[in-house]
């Protein structure tokens, strides 16, 4: 039904086998177990030598152990993973698209083997530093140093909001070299291990969204790392903004995943729910009318991120059109979430249901990766030629 338009006769055999194996793996080992996680606010840590197995780590990657799949296979399993939990999927996307990738992309020959091949199998987890508590949308004003002392980079700072950091062996650090003061072209990439004398994760509680998923403060306070744990191949903002557009093209893709679970589960609900004169409330013109436009939704931000994975798989893929379907399908999703909330009624808030747990989780993908508001904006700059936010 959520395929309205017959997409995956688009999908090469390798493409419509990763969708099946995901969404077995889905079906069998996530489904079960997964309200109880976000009502209890952990990760299904068992989980991740699964996740590894299947080959989802890095999938997009060529060598080192990785999967090498299309990007349309990618952006698959990524919403098979978030038919599950955004959880899930964001802890893929962080180990994948945003430490694997600027490894994969901006590392030396011996990062990338050290690295590379255990994160693929899930044997070294991995955390993306960028986000700190008073610079969020504007990441170039991040006040995290990186001091050259001659033997060493000594670094110091706050991150927050890091997805997997106290599951993380090595956290990707973004820091300013020389100091705060300096500007943005000066920000580089620093490869830590979470074992360094100074280096601190700090779980965050008391979270609404994304419960089953590992949420942490970084904070570095005089930590020595050795002189080749940077990113030799990126300088400046170009760096983490490149990760960026990376993991925003797999939430583009996952958001259509929570979407079709929350669409799949209201409609079966309505299907059954029997109400004035014994009739099922999906007879009623009012809740029909709310089907057709989430599966409308549905069916553009597929379509959206069919033909983005193809401009990707070309290298033609502009960060502003990431930046337009990340801002489109987020917000179709959470929409499509709370209309099915609607229609389950009092039923609908209860984790009996997945769609609150969507609901609520996907004001979190809302937020992070860049706003909805700041996709806006850098739509408006790719339009007119002016930053708006400047």
């Amino acid at each position: 039904m959520t395929d309205f338009f017959d997409l995956s006769r688009h999908f090469t055999p390798e493409e419509r086998a990763i969708q099946s194996t995901v969404r077995a793996f889905v079906d069998a080992r996530v489904m079960p177990v997964i309200g109880d996680h976000f009502e209890n606010g952990t990760f299904p840590t068992d989980l991740i030598p699964e996740i590894a197995k299947i080959g989802l780590l890095g999938c997009n990657l060529q060598g080192y152990g990785c999967a090498g799949l299309s990007e349309v296979g990618y952006g698959l399993a990524m919403q098979e993973l978030e038919r599950g939990d955004s959880g899930i999927r964001s802890f893929a996307s962080v180990q994948g698209g945003l430490v694997m990738y600027p490894i994969h992309a901006f590392g030396s020959d011996a990062q990338k083997e050290r690295y590379l091949p255990k994160m693929a199998k899930g044997e070294i987890i991995g955390c993306f530093g960028l986000t700190e508590p008073d610079y969020g949308s504007n990441p170039s004003g991040m006040r995290t140093t990186a001091i050259d002392d001659g033997d060493s980079w000594v670094l110091n700072g706050t991150k927050r909001w890091i997805t997997n950091g106290n599951l993380a062996q090595v956290a990707l650090v973004w820091a300013k070299v020389g100091g705060a003061n300096q500007d943005a072209s000066e920000v580089r990439g620093f490869l830590v291990p979470t074992d360094k004398k100074g280096f601190e994760a700090r779980l965050i509680h008391k979270k609404m969204s994304l419960r089953a998923s590992v949420t942490s403060e970084l904070i570095l306070e005089d930590v020595r790392i050795p002189k080749d744990a940077v990113l030799p191949n990126v300088k400046g903002m170009k760096g983490p903004l490149s990760c960026l557009s990376a993991a925003r093209f797999g939430i583009a893709w996952g958001v259509i995943g929570a979407a079709r679970a929350c669409f799949d589960s209201a409609l079966d609900y309505a299907k059954h729910r029997v109400q004035f004169a014994g009739k099922p409330i999906a007879s009623h013109q009012l809740v029909q009318a709310k089907f057709a436009e989430m599966l409308t939704q549905i069916t553009s931000s597929q379509l959206m991120a069919l033909e983005a994975a193809r401009l990707k798989d070309e290298k033609k893929l502009r960060p502003a059109q990431v930046s337009m379907i990340k801002r489109h399908n987020v917000r179709a999703a959470l929409e499509i979430a709370r209309t099915c909330r609607d229609i389950l009624g009092g039923n609908g808030i209860t984790l009996e249901y997945p769609v609150m747990r969507h609901m609520c989780n996907l004001e979190t993908v809302s937020t992070y990766e860049g706003t909805h508001d700041i996709h806006t904006l850098i739509l408006g700059q790719d339009i007119t030629g002016i930053a708006a936010y400047e």
